[in-house]
């Protein structure tokens, strides 16, 4: 049945029913125009407001969006969080990477994924150095079934909510403001991360039932000014040449604190000079291989009476090796609910390479992968926290958990030079885009 329009309501629909004279027909007239003025004008008023609607709509939507995937909790949330520690293997743990999205930390949490261990990351996603690489790298922990929750880690309530809905058997402590040079920038960044941080995570750790062992990375930094060599654990580490040098150190007593108090067990690595797949720009074999390719001048530091910087340099595998080495001898943590119920393992290991090369020497062997010649630009070391060399004593490391490094500077950077070219989208051949 056809439904009356505005007109048919205005107007009869049987013509000559009604006499209409000139001042009837006029006015006739002025009714229709007004009746189709006013339904263009209602029409005109709905669909403004259709399209405020829709674009408040899709405003809320992305709003909402972008607080959902920077946000955590919920039912899902937790269902993600349960899922992704989930152990697949006899004997297995599950554990808490922080700094996942990092360089050590994608590596490690993706070789516990792989052996069957259960694994969460935490990860603040700052912008140190570019941003976007560490969303590459969680991108890769995902598609690994490896989920990266975003979030700081002197943020206590997530802290807790993450040990409420999973009791992580191990933590594995990778989060930390990097650099030393950086330091003399931004000082507050690292009493914030190395410290703050640090006492957030052991006062989340110790309250937790059951308390988790914990592995974290300390530096080869904290040698300082240490000059006797190879560095053994044993040695001073009471000068700090720098403040990042300074943090760790003060990490180490720190944790020994909780240790002694809370019954936390506690395993100290004192990493050195890592590189690899996936590594920090700002680390000098990553800026080397970007300015070598870009055709612009590196710089190379040297030490008194022109001598050349050493470096124990140590491949992200080996680094892995040595940090599943410790989650798997940690030993438990002894306390609950906060109390010490006896005495729990407090270690500290180097893990190195034991084999420094001279930076000169790097960049021999960056050249010859990148089939560039480098522009070197030699200038003396300032006075920003570097150290003149680095090299590990690993016998404490070696005896504890078998930690034995099997790859060589020459092999490792070849692998480095690799991911490089393709991930920035270098041709191999001849080293430009």
């Amino acid at each position: 049945m056809k439904m009356p329009s505005l007109e048919d309501e205005l107007f009869p629909s049987t013509p000559g029913k009604f006499k209409i004279d000139r001042a009837h027909n006029m006015n006739r007239q002025f009714h229709r125009c007004f009746a189709s003025t006013s339904t263009m004008f209602l029409w005109a008023l709905f669909l403004i407001a259709l399209t405020a609607s829709y674009l408040s709509f899709q405003s809320f939507v992305d709003s909402g969006s972008r607080y959902f995937s920077a946000s955590w909790g919920g039912i899902q949330w937790e269902k993600h969080v349960r899922n992704s520690a989930q152990i697949h293997r006899s004997g297995g743990m599950s554990v808490l990477v922080t700094g996942a999205a990092g360089f050590v930390g994608t590596h490690v949490s993706l070789a516990l994924k792989k052996r069957g261990d259960g694994v969460v990351g935490l990860d603040n996603f700052n912008n140190y150095y570019d941003p976007s690489l560490k969303r590459a790298r969680k991108s890769l922990l995902n598609s690994h079934g490896i989920l990266v929750v975003e979030g700081d880690l002197n943020d206590a309530k997530l802290l807790t909510k993450l040990f409420d809905v999973v009791a992580f058997t191990h933590v594995m402590h990778l989060a930390a403001q990097a650099g030393v040079r950086y330091a003399m920038e931004n000082p507050n960044s690292y009493v914030h991360s190395n410290v703050a941080g640090l006492v957030m995570l052991l006062e989340t750790c110790k309250s937790a039932n059951p308390q988790p062992a914990i592995v974290w990375a300390s530096s080869s930094s904290v040698y300082g000014l240490n000059e006797k060599v190879p560095f053994s654990e044993a040695d001073r580490t009471d000068q700090p040449a720098s403040l990042y040098a300074a943090t760790k150190k003060a990490g180490e007593e720190i944790t020994h604190t909780y240790n002694h108090i809370y019954g936390l067990s506690i395993t100290g690595l004192r990493f050195f000079t890592v590189y690899g797949p996936w590594g920090r720009p700002d680390m000098a074999y990553f800026s080397f291989t970007r300015n070598i390719l870009q055709g612009k001048p590196i710089t190379m530091y040297r030490g008194k009476n022109r001598s050349d910087l050493a470096r124990d340099f140590t491949y992200i595998d080996d680094i892995v090796k040595g940090c599943l080495g410790s989650l798997d001898t940690s030993g438990k943590s002894t306390g609950s609910g906060g109390k010490k119920r006896g005495p729990a393992p407090y270690r500290i290991f180097n893990l190195g390479n034991t084999s420094p090369v001279k930076v000169p020497e790097l960049v021999n062997i960056l050249e010859r992968h990148l089939k560039v010649k480098a522009k070197r630009n030699i200038v003396d070391m300032p006075g920003n926290g570097d150290v003149p060399f680095t090299h590990a004593n690993i016998s404490s490391a070696q005896r504890e958990f078998g930690y034995k490094p099997t790859t060589d500077l020459q092999t490792g950077l070849k692998k480095f030079v690799r991911w490089y070219l393709s991930y920035y989208g270098y041709s191999n051949r001849k080293g430009v885009r």
